[in-house]
Order: C-alpha cells, then structure tokens, then sequence
C-alpha cells in the first residue's frame, strides 16, 4: 500500500497544492515561486527519497512568508497522513550533513508531540528572494502539523546557503531514517501503544 499524503489549501494569501509519496524515488513537480524554496524542496525529497509535487501561488509581491509557511504547513499535514498510524516505523532519525565549511545535525522523533528547537545563527538576511528568518518558519510548521519533535543544530558555518541546505538535506535524511518500516517492529513504536 502506497504511503502518500494529498492537500489542498486556499486562502486570501496563498493556494497550494501539495502531493508526497514517501517511499518514492525522489521525483520532483515543484513551482513555489521562490527559486530558493524550490532548490530547498528538491533536496529535500531527493535526499528523503520522497517524490513530491508542490504547486503554490502566493502573494509574493508582499513577501515570501504565507508562502513559505504555507507550504510547510501543508507539507506537514501530507507527511502525518502518509505515515499513517505509524505502524512498524523506525520513528526516530538523526542524520549529520556536511556541506564545506557549514555542519548541521538534524534529530527527529515522529512521536506525534510538536516540538521545534533551531539553534544556530544565519548571517545573512536573504538567499535570493527569501528571508533567512523564513527557514524556521517553514520547519516550524512542518514539525508541528506532522506532529514531529525536530531539533537542527547548525553547528558550523559561515556561508548561510551552505548552511540552510544542510539542515534541508539532513531533514530528508533523518525523515527517512524515521519512516523506514523496521521488519521487527510488529506494531505501534512506542510502549503507550500509539503516537
């Protein structure tokens, strides 16, 4: 059975359509409108091996927040329904990326209790057309509609890119290593019998 995740989401500032399957190949159909996000996206999905198709029209002659939060609001809710009930997962995934100077370790538990802790400073205020303060609203967002507890650490760095695609690169890798189906795991990944 495939496990995927659908959303549709309009309002006055953004219409998004979002689409993932997580045990993908990595294919991508991505059209933010922020050339930035979009480049985050695809790795995102080719390091998770997720396919993920992501549509968005937002109002982005204000700015790119609705947008970018936006979609991380529904990405969040695409990955709770793909997960389902989160029978036989792994549930937890850490994963370290290096990316020339910048060093950043992602640690994720699909517990179904939001959580989001980001340390590290950017040092920069824009990576093409979006603001650096962005990145932890979109994570922000996705942990809590997954109902993730998601911690990034940026650990090194001094090239704010570098840095920001670390922490996209390790979230699909931690994302991974958490929703792989463990043959032993004959049921629900935690002794109260649910997440």
């Amino acid at each position: 059975m495939a496990r995927t995740g659908e959303v549709a989401r309009k309002t006055a500032e953004t219409e998004i359509a979002l689409r993932l399957e997580i045990d993908g190949t990595g294919a991508v159909k991505i059209d933010t409108g922020v050339g930035f996000l979009n480049h985050m996206l695809t790795l995102l999905s080719k390091h998770g091996l997720m396919d993920l198709d992501v549509c968005c029209k937002g109002d982005l002659e204000v700015d790119a927040h609705h947008t970018v939060e936006d979609i991380g609001l529904c990405l969040g809710q695409a990955l709770r329904q793909a997960a389902g009930d989160k029978r036989g997962i792994a549930r937890y995934g850490t994963f370290y990326v290096p990316m020339d100077e910048a060093l950043v370790r992602v640690a994720l538990d699909f517990s179904g209790r939001p959580f989001f802790v980001l340390r590290g400073e950017l040092p920069y205020a824009l990576l093409g057309q979006m603001d650096t303060q962005l990145v932890a609203e979109f994570f922000r967002a996705v942990a809590m509609e997954a109902g993730l507890t998601l911690h990034i650490d940026i650990l090194a760095g001094e090239n704010a890119h570098h840095m920001v695609e670390g922490a996209f690169k390790a979230f699909g890798r931690a994302l991974r290593a958490a929703l792989t189906l463990d043959a032993r795991e004959q049921g629900i990944p935690s002794t109260k019998g649910s997440l």
